[in-house]
């Protein structure tokens, strides 16, 4: 039976989506994601998808917090991710500092536009304990929350909600990266089996070292982005300079999930447990090497 993998459909995934044409569903099928990785997580845990390619933070704090449904299998992007802040196009809100004390949109609990609202609070030195969420599920969801007023902002990745704001449905009023590694690769410890794994991973790292390389950056990798995204092509060039992908899909450097627990620890978003984080309970050491 094919992988079933979750996924995100933005500009992030394009290495992927060209590995499904040319698999054409013999060993794995996409299943779409929207609402991001609080979406990914629980479609993990209702055994609707076997792999999830999603954030890291949502990924580690979900194990950190106890979860059961997954293990990382991999890397998928090595550099790291630009959550921009928006608040509504008409709001009283014109930078980070504004949103002190207010209601933050998010997709999920759970999700990456929460755990970076964490670290958010915790680079302006407020009060971790005090942030409130409303639950807005997509970006559509939570456009129109911080033009309504129920929510003042909300975060999510930079280019993907640039259309908006370029629309004019939306402003821009800072930009927090995250301090991590921005991609993961998930799997349910049983449903997704190492000999249908291993081989997926392998394919994958070939479409990511493809998509990486210098020379497809100023041709192909451009005209893919804008056929399947319909971007402005300095959007996607601007973009292509920041990211990264790694050379070993299959690996986990042991410093992302050291990093990224720390950070969350710091910003009250997971508490360690008696003794601490045992790094290796976070793998699946079957399929993956932590190096």
């Amino acid at each position: 039976m094919p992988l079933r993998i979750g996924y995100v459909r933005e500009h992030f995934s394009s290495p992927l989506l060209q590995f499904a044409e040319a698999d054409g569903g013999k060993t794995f099928t996409l299943v779409e994601c929207p609402s991001g990785t609080g979406q990914l997580i629980g479609r993990l845990e209702n055994d609707e998808i076997d792999v999830a390619i999603a954030l890291t933070d949502p990924l580690i704090s979900g194990i950190a917090k106890g979860s059961k449904a997954y293990k990382l299998v991999g890397s998928y992007v090595t550099t790291p991710l630009n959550w921009a802040v928006i608040t509504g196009k008409n709001s009283k809100y014109n930078s980070i500092s504004d949103l002190k004390g207010t209601t933050i949109g998010i997709s999920r609990y759970g999700s990456g536009s929460q755990t970076m609202a964490y670290v958010m609070a915790l680079q302006q030195g407020w009060p971790t304990n005090e942030l409130k969420f409303q639950v807005n599920n997509d970006i559509r969801g939570l456009i129109n929350s911080v033009n309504d007023g129920s929510t003042s902002a909300f975060m999510w990745e930079w280019f993907t909600t640039k259309p908006f704001v370029d629309a004019g449905e939306a402003r821009f009023i800072g930009s927090v990266p995250t301090p991590w590694p921005s991609w993961l690769i998930s799997a349910h410890p049983t449903r997704a089996p190492a000999d249908a794994l291993k081989p997926f991973l392998a394919t994958l790292t070939t479409y990511v070292r493809a998509f990486d390389s210098p020379e497809r950056r100023n041709s192909a990798d451009v005209e893919f982005i804008k056929e399947k995204f319909g971007y402005p092509e300095e959007d996607i060039k601007a973009w292509l300079k920041t990211v990264g992908y790694p050379q070993d899909c299959a690996a986990i450097p042991r410093q992302v999930i050291l990093e990224t627990l720390d950070v969350l620890l710091k910003a009250g978003f997971v508490q360690s447990p008696e003794g601490g984080f045992d790094v290796a309970q976070f793998v699946n050491t079957d399929i993956t090497s932590l190096t």
